[in-house]
């Protein structure tokens, strides 16, 4: 609709005739013997003036060209869209089409894909029409209508891989249920080996289950909108109740937990979501450890580069650490760094994930800090509240 919109503005625009002062033209001279030509009507002798105004606040871009090809009129998105060098189209995909639409004598649509790196950025798709002014017999100027195309395709992109991620983590529990059934079956005089195998379905079973859970979480909570505006959270009672959380897994792999939060430490959002957050670090930091080792909870009163107050909860590892190529990709949903030990400890690849999308609605952000062999540190800065302190 908008790209019907902006071509008739432009029509207009390059005959320098619109329909509308036409039509009370011919109205005119219809009814000149019959009666005095009505009043000129205020809206039509403003068309001009709105149409430029439409073309140049439209997310579509808009290029003319001349005949000879050049550049005579390119509205802010398509500048945008760096499509352009000087006065000349700068791809020849989109020359192309422009004598495509010559050729043909009519409207041409395509979808691009344009090579951007070469300009210092990513690449670019944009789906292209074409619209050639005629006077009937000849075509001078041509509009071409840009839309950029390039977030939906990384969003379709993403939402392939979640589904095949999702996929390929369901088949494994399922198949190896299926085949432990199976085994379960053959092994009935067998009281040892129905025992072991019993075990391994609760294994199994409990990996469904936190999976089920972990993509319900991150269903609820991504794309869900900023809660600073929410009720005033006390960060003591969110890290008290993530470390109760953790604490019987930390019991049975036998890490010893240190909590030292800071008194009055507030912020506003969810205690709940938060606590969810601190506590699927907590556990990432219990599942990478080994026996004997040591994860410290921290929340401390920070402030970040333009002198915001924030809180700042802390922890730390001195488990197997993260190898700086894994450091920036660990916040991906379903990527692991070690996915046998993942497995093991029936992770989904799906908390940090969900850690990162509850501090964001938060306003927040999380990082990561780790050598390998010696332990990870994650780091969770949220907006502090002050107001109720001052």
């Amino acid at each position: 609709m908008w790209g019907f919109a902006i071509a008739v503005g432009i029509v207009c625009l390059g005959t320098g005739t619109f329909l509308g002062t036409r039509l009370v033209e011919s109205r005119a001279r219809r009814q000149a013997a019959k009666a005095p030509p009505p009043p000129e009507r205020p809206l039509v002798s403003q068309l001009p003036a709105l149409a430029s105004q439409v073309i140049e606040a439209s997310d579509t871009g808009v290029i003319v060209v001349d005949g000879d090809g050049a550049v005579v009129l390119i509205n802010p998105a398509a500048r945008e869209m760096d499509v352009v060098a000087v006065d000349q189209l700068a791809f020849q995909p989109l020359r192309d089409i422009v004598d495509r639409a010559r050729a043909a004598g009519g409207g041409v649509a395509e979808a691009v894909d344009l090579p951007m790196s070469r300009l210092g950025r990513e690449p670019i798709a944009l789906a292209v029409s074409a619209v050639p002014f005629t006077d009937g017999e000849t075509i001078g100027a041509l509009a071409l209508l840009l839309d950029d195309l390039t977030e939906q395709r990384r969003l379709e992109a993403v939402r392939r891989d979640f589904v095949a991620n999702v996929s390929h983590e369901l088949k494994t529990p399922v198949g190896a249920l299926t085949l432990l059934a199976e085994a379960v079956g053959d092994a009935v005089g067998d009281p040892a080996a129905v025992a072991r195998f019993s075990e391994r379905i609760r294994h199994e079973t409990r990996r469904l289950h936190h999976l089920v859970r972990d993509l319900t979480e991150l269903s609820l909570i991504q794309g869900g909108e900023p809660l600073p505006g929410e009720h005033l959270v006390d960060i003591g009672g969110v890290v008290r109740d993530a470390v109760d959380r953790a604490r019987v897994a930390a019991d049975a792999a036998g890490i010893a937990l240190e909590v030292t939060p800071e008194v009055g430490l507030m912020v506003r959002g969810d205690h709940q979501q938060l606590t969810t957050a601190v506590a699927n670090l907590v556990d990432n930091a219990i599942a990478y450890s080994d026996r004997g080792d040591r994860v410290s909870v921290a929340a401390v009163a920070g402030s970040d580069h333009q002198a915001r107050p924030t809180v700042d909860i802390a922890v730390a590892d001195s488990g197997i650490g993260i190898a700086a190529v894994d450091q920036a990709r660990v916040f991906e949903r379903f990527y692991r760094v070690d996915p046998a030990r993942s497995r093991a400890t029936g992770g989904t690849g799906l908390g940090l994930a969900i850690v990162k999308n509850i501090v964001t609605n938060h306003l927040g952000r999380v990082s990561v800090s780790s050598v390998e062999g010696e332990g990870s540190t994650f780091t969770i800065h949220l907006p502090r509240d002050v107001r109720d302190q001052q």
